[in-house]
C-alpha cells in the first residue's frame, strides 16, 4: 500500500483537497469528511485512467512538515 500526500484547504463553502503527486487531481467538499472521501475516489479514479494508458503510477514523492516561527519582530 502506497501513501500519497493530500492537502486539504478551508474555504468560505466548504474544504477542497489535491495532491502534490498528483497534477490536476482535486476534489471539494462541505465537510472535511466529504473532502477526504472524494480525494480519495479522486485519486482513485486518476490511478485508474492511468493504468488503462499504460502509464506508470507515480511514487509518492512529497512529505508534510511544521517549521516554528516566532511571532513578532525583533528590533
Amino acid at each position: 500500500m502506497k501513501k500519497y500526500l493530500i492537502v486539504v484547504e478551508a474555504m468560505a463553502s466548504g474544504y477542497s483537497a489535491y495532491s502534490p503527486d498528483f497534477d490536476g487531481c482535486v476534489a471539494s467538499g462541505s465537510t472535511r469528511e466529504e473532502v477526504e472521501s472524494n480525494m480519495r475516489e479522486a485519486v482513485a479514479f486518476h490511478l485508474e485512467g492511468l493504468r488503462r494508458e499504460g502509464c506508470e503510477v507515480p511514487e509518492p514523492h512529497t512529505y508534510s512538515t511544521f517549521i516554528e516561527l516566532q511571532s513578532g519582530r525583533k528590533a
